[in-house]
């Protein structure tokens, strides 16, 4: 039996709640195949205090089979004094143990996909800017050929760019970005949901520039989407960006936007809780919800898990 494995992610978050309330909701047959990285006693006092008491186990390799319908904790062995405010330098090494562990883990042929719960990006080691660019960096992909595809339903959205400030935006556009990313969208769709997609690509200005001789609709986006349509991709742009969430989205299976905000805002507008975040190009598929910590709803039993449960039934549907 192929495992699903999910890391906890940030301490100091809502994730003990929504994998709680995922767990629950979960199949008994589903519930076989989790195992969740973490630390034991952490989560078991974390859930004690949300008033969960579920029957855990705590295992110290993914190699013990157990088919049971306990939670399986692979323990990440750090000492917490307080569990419900853990100070900044011990999260971020869980976290970085705890991640380098799924890494392993997910390279597992036993192994149909990994989930991270929401982390707080600061925690990150210096130089990984998200978890998308710190898997990225540990599969040792090169050329932007990492793409973070954020999926609701049947319909997808992709940044070109991920976690940059507006203002670099333009300085990292370029034909090259576009191709790589782009193709390995196309070869995503096709392994994974056997199918041929359908791309949208906006432009970056407003209207698109009017399509003025140095936009960089003109000079980079549109050549890009001749050289992309030359090798068999499906590709339609570039776009523009205000008016195409109102309806005509639906026409694409997935649309790829210049920048982060461009297309998350809308997505998330429409579909809520419903979206999952996935990493294309990796060695392995990976997947995480499409929310963030929620440090303001910590304790108070509040927390929606639907964008984990999606994360679980996408891997168990589409792993390897």
């Amino acid at each position: 039996m192929k495992k699903i494995v999910i890391i906890s992610g940030d301490p100091n978050s809502i994730n003990s709640e929504i994998l709680y309330k995922s767990w629950k909701k979960l199949s008994n047959n589903l519930k076989k195949k989790i195992y969740i990285i973490s630390n034991y006693k952490l989560i078991k006092k974390q859930f004690k205090k949300l008033g969960y008491s579920p029957k855990m186990i705590e295992v110290n390799k993914l190699n013990e089979d157990i088919k049971s319908n306990q939670i399986k904790i692979i323990n990440v062995k750090i000492n917490f004094k307080n569990p419900f405010k853990v100070r900044n330098i011990l999260a971020s090494r869980f976290i970085d143990e705890s991640l380098s562990l799924g890494h392993k883990h997910a390279l597992r042929k036993d192994v149909k996909g990994i989930i991270n719960c929401p982390i707080n990006k600061n925690l990150l080691k210096k130089g990984n800017v998200g978890v998308t660019e710190y898997f990225a960096s540990k599969c040792k992909l090169k050329n932007d050929t990492e793409v973070m595809l954020i999926r609701a339903d049947k319909f997808s959205i992709s940044p070109l760019t991920t976690h940059i400030n507006i203002k670099d935006i333009s300085k990292k556009i370029n034909k090259k970005i576009i191709y790589n990313k782009i193709k390995t969208i196309d070869k995503w769709f096709k392994r994974y949901l056997k199918r041929r997609p359908k791309i949208g690509i906006l432009g970056l200005n407003p209207h698109n520039a009017e399509f003025k001789k140095e936009s960089e609709e003109v000079k980079i986006i549109i050549p890009s989407i001749k050289r992309l349509r030359k090798i068999g991709i499906n590709l339609v742009g570039p776009l523009v960006a205000d008016t195409i969430f109102i309806n005509d989205y639906k026409k694409f299976d997935v649309i790829v936007g210049m920048y982060h905000d461009q297309v998350l805002t809308p997505i998330k507008t429409i579909y809520k809780f419903n979206a999952i975040n996935v990493t294309l190009g990796l060695k392995y598929l990976r997947v995480s919800p499409d929310h963030g910590t929620a440090t303001t709803l910590i304790g108070k039993n509040k927390a929606n898990p639907i964008s984990l449960i999606n994360c679980i039934n996408f891997i168990n549907k589409f792993g390897k």
